[in-house]
């Protein structure tokens, strides 16, 4: 909180409500009712704008159940008839504001300080620009009237409210209102680095895990890779007289975010330790857990793995489990044919859907999309997870814990017992597993799984592998769907060029000559326009922001069918799926190449 009478562009605090004697809960009420619209209204503003019929409207007016509080926006996107982003937009239109995307905006510096992070964080409000004489403000209220006048009470000053997403707003608030920032974690490594230079090597000793810097310091780091999207942060101790590195995984490629003085990696280490209740004297065996830390008013959980290394050192990664809503199936990356090939399969009454790929590819986020999907009253759902990083309301969710005995055999085992509609599993880690699931899908159930293969075709032959039957297995299976995940090209530096014929060959070549003339690729020609990367504040000079995923979806046709039955070998399997329709994880990211939405090094560097 700022203490000074002057705030960070230099003007004087202004009060810290906009009427004297009145907090900002208080102004908001008074002038609330004027921003309330009716079911009657949402209804008609939504049907207007073609998003919903009035039979989809008396549907989820039907599941409010007793809690009338939900408002008719929030009953519709719960029953998947539309997107936050769609009925934001629609409201956004009717009251004539501008809906911003704010994955594609950095909001300027200047506009940042003009209103502090406790106001931000309070209203729930990202500014974006301050064009001097007026404040560009980020909103979710798409009416918007009481925030406006609260706003302009409160900064002396025009402001003009757009409309965003709760979520990027929320988003963007960690980002750019972080604690634990760089140049803050600089500025404690700088004092470490004096004391250092100043004590020798005393100051190993004199450095603890309860240090006030190595507490505010461990913190810090935390927060800065939750704000930088990191999946993995990884602490590595190195070579003696080395820095001890610490590395975060973002958009799934590995890079240096800070180097730490050498005589504070075991205060680190062991402040990690105890957060995680582990054993803070054993450093010869490795050992695992876990921690939650409320980074932002949201709950982040740390999977913790400590691995002992040469020279007396130890190796901590921690995966960052942020617990997060399912993404609507539409906004899953799936091609058109995909799209209808997954829904097809995913709405039948039985059999078995498995998702596979390598770790980190995405494979709980497209079930639990799969699974938001059919989620309805009249279907009882089991999910066996580890861990649960996805809440679903309607789903009965389980953590297995193996170290209890609690298997996820055992778990499925307990749900057919359960009067289960639908299954899904974590993972088909083992024999025993693949074929409880596979009875499940041949008796009734609709089941759900994960493995670790490489494409479709393969899974064909790693489930037979396990010592289940072919034939029953052609019997069960629904579909596969392979994927991967690639970076895409930086949607606010990329740039157009025309590709030489060298390239668009190789890039025919990568997703086969002959499928590609019956694919309809576009052929060579002067107009042709390819995206590459470029450089920008906004994707820190990556040229990259964000993932997508490339899809291989096999559906279970009678031909796929009579080939698994033949126990036809791979290149076979994969012969006849292409024949069936099938698209290759290559051809996906061949066609994601051709849409400017990611580059031809990037897909090379997932795909065989």
């Amino acid at each position: 909180m700022i203490k000074s009478t002057e705030n960070r562009n230099g003007s004087p605090d202004l009060p810290s409500s906009p009427v004297p004697g009145k907090t900002i809960d208080q102004a908001m009420k008074e002038v609330r009712p004027a921003d309330r619209i009716s079911y009657r209204e949402i209804g008609g503003i939504l049907i207007e704008a073609g998003l919903v019929t009035k039979e989809q409207i008396t549907k989820a007016l039907l599941h409010q159940g007793a809690d009338k509080r939900k408002i008719l926006g929030d009953l519709l996107i719960d029953g998947g008839y539309i997107t936050e982003a769609q009925f934001l937009m629609a409201l956004a239109r009717k009251f004539k504001r501008d809906f911003v995307d704010l994955s594609k905006i950095k909001p300027d510096q200047k506009a940042l300080a003009a209103i502090s992070r406790e106001l931000a964080y309070e209203l729930k409000i990202l500014p974006i620009d301050d064009q001097g004489d007026q404040l560009t403000v980020a909103a979710s209220d798409p009416v918007g009237h009481a925030l406006e006048s609260v706003l302009k009470s409160r900064l002396n000053r025009k402001v003009k409210l757009v409309v965003a997403t709760p979520k990027q707003i929320a988003g963007a608030l960690e980002a750019y209102y972080q604690e634990g920032s760089t140049e803050q974690i600089a500025e404690l490594v700088d004092q470490m680095s004096e004391d250092d230079d100043a004590h020798g090597k005393e100051v190993v000793e004199a450095i603890t895990e309860s240090d006030s810097r190595i507490v505010t310091l461990v913190n810090k780091l935390l927060t800065d890779a939750y704000a930088k999207r990191a999946s993995d942060i990884h602490f590595d101790p190195g070579l003696p007289g080395r820095p001890f590195e610490i590395r975060f995984r973002v958009d799934g490629v590995c890079h240096l975010a800070h180097a730490i003085p050498e005589a504070s990696k075991r205060a680190i280490i062991s402040r990690i330790k105890i957060m995680s209740n582990l054993d803070i004297s054993e450093r010869r065996k490795p050992q695992s857990g876990k921690f939650m830390l409320r980074i932002q008013e949201k709950k982040v959980e740390f999977r913790v793995e400590v691995t002992p290394t040469a020279d007396d050192n130890e190796n901590v990664v921690l995966r960052l489990l942020n617990q997060s809503k399912p993404i609507p199936i539409e906004q899953l990356d799936l091609a058109p044919y995909n799209l209808s090939a997954f829904l097809d399969m995913i709405t039948k009454p039985q059999g078995i859907v498995l998702c596979v790929g390598p770790t980190g590819s995405g494979k709980t986020t497209t079930l639990h999309s799969a699974l938001g999907h059919i989620n309805k009253p009249e279907i009882t759902i089991w999910t066996a997870e580890d861990p649960v990083e996805i809440r679903q309301p309607g789903l009965k969710q389980v953590q297995v814990n193996s170290k209890i005995g609690y298997t996820f055999s055992e778990a499925l085992r307990s749900f057919l017992r359960a009067d289960p509609d639908v299954i899904m599993i974590g993972e088909m880690r083992d024999a025993e597993t693949a074929k409880i699931s596979l009875d499940s899908s041949l008796t009734g159930h609709l089941v759900f799984s994960t493995l670790h293969t490489n494409s479709a075709a393969e899974t064909i032959i790693r489930i037979i592998e396990m010592g289940i039957p072919f034939y029953n297995f052609a019997d069960a299976i629904l579909g596969i769907v392979a994927q991967r995940l690639v970076r895409k090209l930086c949607e606010k530096c990329k740039t157009t060029y025309h590709p030489e014929r060298e390239e668009y060959d190789e890039l025919l070549n990568y997703y086969g000559i002959k499928w590609a003339a019956e694919h309809g690729l576009p052929e060579f020609s002067p107009d042709l326009t390819l995206w590459r990367r470029s450089e920008c504040d906004f994707c820190n000079g990556t040229g990259y922001y964000g993932r997508v995923a490339l899809h291989e979806i096999m559906v279970a046709t009678a031909n796929v069918k009579k080939a698994i039955r033949h126990n036809e070998n791979v290149e076979d399997l994969k012969e006849v799926a292409l024949k069936d329709g099938m698209r290759t994880l290559q051809m996906d990211g061949v066609l994601k190449i051709l849409q400017g939405i990611t580059d031809f090094g990037q897909v090379k560097r997932v795909c065989l």
